[in-house]
Formats: C-alpha cells, structure tokens, sequence
C-alpha cells in the first residue's frame, strides 16, 4: 500500500548525518544533497504505492472491489508523490528547517488512506495498517510537536471514520487469492516497516560516528586553543593555569617544585640579522629540543617573546640546577649552521624553589630575578635565587 518510505538506507542515512551536522545548511552542496535525497524518497515512495496498487489488482481480480480501485489509488498516490517533486525541485522546502515539509507529506499520505478507507470499507484494515507505516516513517524525522499535530490530525480522520459512519471495514478473507491478497498487504507493510527499523538503525550507528568524531576534533580544537601556534609548547594563558595547578599539588602533597624562566639569548640580534623566518625557526627548533630532553610530567610554555616557562614538579633545587644545566648545554651544542653558518644560539635561565610565601606572582617574580642576574653574569648560564 502507499508509503512514504525510503531507499538505500546505509548511503542516505550517511547523509542524513551530514545534514543534521553540516555547520552552514544553506550551503549550495547541503541543497544539492537535499535535492538528491528527497528524489531516492520520491522514488521509494513510487514503488511502495506500485507495490500497493499491486495487491489491490489481486482483489479485483477476484472481484472483491472494482478494477477503477487499484488504478484510483495509485493515481492518487502518484500525484501527492508528483506535487511534492515539484515543490522539492523549485526548492521550496529549502526555505524551511524541515525541508521534507513531513507533516504535510504525512497528511496527505494520511487523507489518501483514509478516503479509500470510506470508499471501499470491505478491505478497510489494509489501509488502516498503512497509517502505522506511515508514521514509522515520520518517527525518522518529526519533531515533538509535529507529532503531536500529525497525530491529533489522524485522531479526527478516524473519528470520523469509525464514529461518524456505520461501515463495516474489514479484510477480505472467503477465497484463496482474498487470502493470499490480505496476507502481502501485511506482509509488505511490515517488510517495509523492517527496512525503516533498518534505515534508523544505520541512521543512528552513523551518527554515533560521527559524534565520536567530533568529540575527537573538539579536543583537538581545545588542546590548539592551549599550545603556542608557533613553537607547539603551552601558550601563555594555558602554562600559567598549570603553574597555579602544580603549586596547588605540590602544598597538597608536601612535595618540592621547581621552575625555570628561560630566556634565549640575543634573540633580537638574530631577527634583526637572518630575518623573523630565520627567527621563527630558531624558536620551533628550541622548543622542540627541549620537548625532547624533558620527562613526561614536565610543562612547558611560551611566556612571551622569546622567554619560555619550565615547569618541574616533584623537583628539588639542585636537580632542578643540574637538569637546566644539561639543557643549556644541549641548546649551545645544536648545529645552528644549518640556518646560517655564524649563527650561533645559547639560553640563560633563571631557576627557583618553591616556597610556603610564594603565591605564582611571587614564584614568577623570583625566577625573572634569578634569570636577570643570569643575564648580567654575560648570558648562556644558569642562576637561581
């Protein structure tokens, strides 16, 4: 019997996902998508009233309703199915954020159904089983209230069907081809249901993919947000809430903390003579080196310029000297040649402990205390306070 059913399920659920996440929905390709999956409805729609108009042949064939019946009622299908093609093609949907325009899609369905119902009440029940297929349908794409409206509308069809007349409806059953008419009208109005179920299962797994997949790139937006785009280490905002997060676990667990303000040296020097380019690429190769030769639970970040924020946990002074030590000595021994060859880079760093006084101003305050006084000592060393 006539439905509003669909087709290729797996491919046009994948895009029903592209359109129920697609960010700009008045995009030209989002319309043309549109388009595309309308028709395959159209099309499914087309074949489900033929299927219909099928079993209907089969009772006038065995005479239990008039020939003009089964040519009236896929006449009628097609041309609900024919008005919304057209209005699908002029774009008229489009305008509208259910561009399926479903609750006028399922009225009409709805009313066809009905009248049929009234007009040949002795297989009445076939179309009655059509109503529930053609709100299985609508389940895929209704919302709240148009549930609701599609609802109370064939709520008062069918007042009017079983209160306001005292027609038998029933299904033909007396003869084997009444029989076999009857059992592939529920046959196929069930089978039809199944490839719905099947249609919003694959609807649903896609876009549980989908959601995984845009949780994935929300992290990545969120960890982009906190890394300095140039050299990848912690931007500035993000390193100085891991400071305030450190010194809160060091007090909780009573255990020391160390950090380093790091300054490469005659940075200015090196732009004004090899160009920002050159300039940038130093930082990138800086900040990768010492990505390289720290551990795990270390964080650092772009304080600003050219000074970059060490963060040490779980470290005491004299390590925190010895491993600052090490770094500026992997630092000097890079082959800068490779960018220009007098080109020559070295840092000078300013290390501290953390103190019960300290608040993060404070712990800042001293470690840029300690890395001036590196600076005055004549740069590429390492001094604490």
């Amino acid at each position: 019997m006539g439905t509003a059913a669909t087709s290729l399920p797996e491919r046009n659920a994948a895009e029903v996902a592209d359109l129920v996440l697609a960010p700009e929905t008045t995009a030209p390709e989002v319309r043309a998508r549109r388009v595309w999956q309308r028709r395959q409805m159209y099309i499914g729609q087309v074949a489900s009233y033929s299927l219909g108009g099928a079993v209907l042949l089969l009772y006038a064939y065995d005479g239990a309703v008039s020939m003009a019946v089964p040519t009236l009622f896929w006449l009628g299908g097609l041309l609900i199915i024919g008005t919304f093609t057209v209005l699908s093609e002029a774009g008229f949907g489009d305008r509208f954020d259910d561009h399926y325009l479903t609750v006028y899609q399922i009225s009409a369905h709805m009313a066809l159904q009905l009248v049929f119902l009234l007009a040949v009440p002795t297989i009445g029940v076939a179309f009655l089983a059509v109503l529930f297929l053609i709100f299985a349908f609508g389940t895929l794409r209704m919302t709240s209230s148009q549930a609701m409206l599609t609802w109370g509308l064939a709520t008062c069809g069918l007042t009017v069907v079983f209160l306001g007349s005292n027609l038998p409806i029933g299904l033909p059953v007396a003869t084997r081809l009444q029989r076999t008419a009857s059992m592939l009208c529920f046959v196929l109005v069930i089978g039809q249901c199944a490839f719905l179920g099947l249609f919003g299962a694959t609807l649903r797994k896609i876009l549980y993919k989908r959601s995984i997949e845009l949780k994935a790139a929300y992290r990545r937006i969120e960890e982009l947000a906190e890394l300095d785009e140039l050299t990848g280490s912690y931007n500035r905002r993000c390193i100085m809430r891991l400071l305030d997060t450190e010194i809160e676990k060091s007090r909780r667990a009573s255990t020391p903390f160390a950090i380093a303000l790091i300054d490469l040296d005659w940075f200015k020097r090196i732009n004004d003579a090899y160009g920002h380019p050159i300039g940038d690429e130093v930082l990138r190769t800086f900040a990768i080196t010492i990505f390289a030769n720290i551990r795990p639970a270390d964080s650092f970040g772009r304080y600003g310029g050219e000074e970059f924020l060490l963060l040490l946990p779980d470290t005491s002074g004299d390590v925190a000297l010895r491993t600052l030590e090490r770094l500026r000595g992997i630092v000097a021994d890079l082959d800068w040649g490779a960018f220009s060859p007098s080109m020559r880079v070295t840092i000078s760093a300013g290390v501290v402990t953390l103190r019960d006084v300290d608040t993060a101003d404070t712990f800042l305050a001293r470690a840029d205390s300690a890395l001036y006084s590196a600076k005055a000592r004549g740069r590429n060393c390492i001094a604490t306070s």
